[in-house]
Parts: structure tokens; C-alpha cells; sequence
């Protein structure tokens, strides 16, 4: 495969992607909370995993990239994907897929309080 032809599959992959619980689980916070966004800023512990916020509790800027507006069945808005920047340059050649695990993750993310926490799995794409 030529470069062009591999950067178009690369172009046509999605960048995130949610996993069926994942999405069912973001159905019933939507109903709690209202509109959705996640951010991934990097670093240890739950700071490499996904959090769900409310729609705009978490500040983005220029240090930011928006990945993503997943759609989620049952659910109107799409639900916007953040990562900080410094963390996109790391992970820019894979395909993030978010799902869920059991387990306590941070309290700040919404999901904190059922037991379970999202978890991103991840895919190299364009090789």
C-alpha cells in the first residue's frame, strides 16, 4: 500500500470508538446528568484514563484536541471526546476505544459511584 492509499485508510478510521457497555453505561449517566463529554489528560494513576464529565464542567482550551462527537443510541447530542495535546502526540497513531471495567476509577468522573470505571483500549492504525 502507497502512502497516499495508507493515509486514506488512516483518514477513514474512527478515532474513538465506544464498546456496547461503554454506550449503555453513558445512556443511563446521560439520564442522571445530562449532556456528556470526556477528557483524557495522561499521566499516573486515574489521570491515563477517560473521565465523564457534565457537558462543559471540564474546561478545554488550546491545550486541548477534540478527538471525537461519539453517537450514542438513546442519547441526542453526541458525546464530545477530549485529549490534552501533549497526550494526542503520543496516541495519535491509534484508534481509542472506550469500554468499561469494574472497579473504582476516580471520584471526579461520573461514573465513579457504580462501581465501575471507563477504560481505554487502544489499536494502532496506518502502520
Amino acid at each position: 500500500m502507497d502512502e497516499d492509499s495508507a493515509r486514506a485508510v488512516y483518514d477513514e478510521v474512527p478515532r474513538v470508538e465506544l464498546t456496547r457497555a461503554a454506550a449503555e453505561l453513558l445512556l443511563r449517566l446521560r439520564e442522571a446528568h445530562g449532556p456528556l463529554m470526556f477528557h483524557q489528560s495522561g499521566g499516573c494513576c486515574d489521570g491515563s484514563a477517560p473521565m465523564c464529565y457534565p457537558a462543559g464542567e471540564f474546561r478545554t482550551g488550546g491545550s486541548d484536541v477534540l478527538l471525537a462527537e461519539l453517537d450514542v443510541p438513546g442519547v441526542e447530542e453526541p458525546v464530545t471526546f477530549w485529549m490534552s495535546r501533549s497526550q494526542y502526540a503520543v496516541w495519535s497513531h491509534t484508534r481509542l476505544i472506550v469500554d468499561v471495567v469494574q472497579g473504582r476509577g476516580s471520584g471526579f468522573s461520573l461514573e465513579a459511584p457504580e462501581g465501575v470505571r471507563f477504560l481505554i483500549r487502544s489499536r494502532v492504525v496506518g502502520a
